[in-house]
């Protein structure tokens, strides 16, 4: 009779013991580690790293490209109209200069049966001074191109990096008084960013 007591007594402790346990969830801070559903759907998301380098690679391969990869498309127009304006000018005054050369090449070769298109217009030497007047202008234009090239890749560059740029709102600066080498009283200046001193500096004033 003494064992059937206490076996009923154990078993009714079990049963307590049990049910305080499901009423008490485990309250450790890794308890969400030591059970892990097999069926969970959840996924971790992993954020892609913005390259300032592919983002200077895509524009050198093709302009606005890496104002694409950057998400600034409001940037196209601007790319394109300032290398389209470039490329235009360089063309007309390629056109104009191959025009004004040719004709002072037959105003120069000794041949009097062959006319220029300018004869009786331009003499000599204002021939001369046009050809070389837009053999000036080409080569500008080339270099107006080229810069516009390297301004589209230095936006992008530029732009890609600002996009991973700490702009947090925690950037603070003050001076407060400051006791130096403990002689000296002075103000201690305080430059905090990010919620994190990065730069602290002290300057006497006095003893």
């Amino acid at each position: 009779m003494l064992c059937l007591v206490q076996s009923t007594l154990l078993a009714q402790d079990s049963t307590k013991a049990a049910y305080l346990r499901k009423q008490q969830p485990d309250s450790r801070k890794d308890s969400s580690k030591l059970f892990i559903k097999k069926d969970s759907t959840a996924r971790i998301v992993v954020q892609p790293v913005h390259s300032p380098r592919k983002a200077a690679l895509y524009s050198a391969v093709l302009p606005g490209l890496g104002q694409i990869y950057n998400r600034e498309y409001w940037k196209l127009p601007l790319v394109y109209a300032a290398l389209g304006i470039t490329t235009g000018t360089f063309i007309i005054n390629m056109r104009e200069y191959r025009t004004y050369r040719n004709a002072y090449r037959i105003r120069m070769d000794g041949n009097a049966d062959t006319h220029d298109a300018y004869e009786g217009l331009y003499s000599d030497a204002s021939l001369k001074y046009l050809r070389d007047g837009y053999r000036e202008y080409v080569d500008y234009s080339v270099l107006v191109f080229v810069i516009a090239y390297g301004l589209n890749i230095a936006d992008a560059t530029v732009f890609a990096h600002l996009r991973t740029f700490d702009m947090s709102d925690d950037l603070s600066m003050k001076i407060v008084p400051a006791i130096i080498d403990n002689r000296s009283i002075g103000l201690s200046l305080r430059v905090s960013i990010g919620g994190k001193k990065k730069f602290n500096n002290a300057m006497a004033i006095g003893h």
